[in-house]
């Protein structure tokens, strides 16, 4: 039970000390179970403890927490236990982010490689193709070359948008909200069975400087994901946001648009949470590993980053994109 809180307890309790008072800790923290078992080794053994831990939304604070916190055994007036934590989520947060970025530095370059060892065979194919075709007397046969020259341009362009490095960002005014619905519909005309979408834009958000069509396949990446992760039950919700003074990599933002894009499907397998921005990393049986990547990639030339938190019944990916948008090396 609370014997008395501090201001900076009761910002994050958000709980004043004259409410809290006599209140059991853990009924405020949703019973917390990391937390529950660090204050009962405490009181049995006497020793102090620290943990870092996810204090679950609440009617104050809407987003998940990470904290750290700190327990140890007092003799004080009626209190036997000193509680100390920490608000660390953005710390965490930033720490996530710079692996996100290494890992889509790592990631460009396997599919650099990727790109160079398919690249190679495919030119070889085709002209093998071309030539056949030259021979062949029955043009009959040439419906056989002609897919296989144009199954081979088809997989080259795959390399060049998907795989390569591309050239940079055609920028021009976009209203994110309407390139999210213009993505919506290409989903539904797509999904065998039907597709329930809630919003919950902010309709304060201004027109950013975007490449269309950059953006659309980066969105459709990820839309189609969360599509195929409901399999026809539950539903997609699309959120946008303005975000203040945000860092991505070594850059601070004045503003940023986070658009989230989640669903309540099944969640992704914990296995594969910490390498799913790597090429060919996938869950479904006909899942290709690429889009996610690519997506990444796409948000990277806007200076931008995708981001995620899943478990079973809630995967949300958040798209954070630079409001004032600067020239970026589609290289770098």
């Amino acid at each position: 039970m609370i014997v008395a809180l501090n201001p900076a307890a009761e910002n994050i309790l958000g709980i004043s000390q004259q409410r809290a008072r006599g209140k059991s800790l853990l009924r405020l923290v949703d019973d917390e179970p990391e937390m529950r078992d660090i204050l009962t080794r405490v009181v049995q053994t006497g020793d102090h403890y620290a943990n870092e831990m996810h204090l679950a939304p609440t009617e104050v604070h809407g987003d998940e927490r990470v904290v750290d916190c700190r327990v140890s055994p007092i003799q004080a007036d009626k209190a036997v236990l000193l509680i100390e934590i920490a608000d660390v989520t953005r710390r965490s947060q930033i720490t996530r982010e710079n692996a996100l970025l290494i890992q889509h530095g790592a990631g460009r370059q396997m599919i650099r490689q990727l790109a160079h060892e398919i690249k190679n065979p495919l030119g070889g194919i085709r002209g093998a193709a071309q030539l056949l075709e030259r021979q062949l007397e029955n043009e009959e046969l040439h419906e056989y070359t002609d897919v296989v020259i144009s199954e081979t341009d088809r997989l080259a362009a795959l390399v060049d948008t998907l795989l390569g490095p591309g050239g940079p960002p055609m920028k021009r005014p976009v209203n994110i909200h309407e390139l999210l619905e213009y993505v919506v519909r290409i989903v539904e005309t797509e999904a065998e069975k039907r597709l329930t979408v809630q919003r919950d834009y902010d309709p304060g958000l201004p027109m950013i400087d975007l490449d269309r069509d950059q953006m659309i396949q980066a969105f459709l990446n990820l839309i189609r994901n969360a599509a195929a992760a409901l399999d026809g039950h539950g539903k997609v919700t699309l959120r946008s946001r303005a975000a203040t003074n945000f860092t991505i990599g070594d850059t601070r933002h004045r503003v940023i648009a986070s658009i989230e894009i989640e669903d309540d499907g099944p969640g992704i397998p914990f296995e594969l949470q910490d390498t799913v921005f790597y090429p060919l990393v996938t869950s479904r049986p006909d899942g290709t590993g690429l889009g996610l990547p690519a997506a990444q990639e796409l948000l990277s030339r806007h200076g931008g980053l995708i981001e995620f938190e899943s478990r079973p019944g809630r995967t949300v990916f958040y798209v954070r994109i630079p409001i004032e948008q600067q020239e970026t090396d589609a290289d770098g």
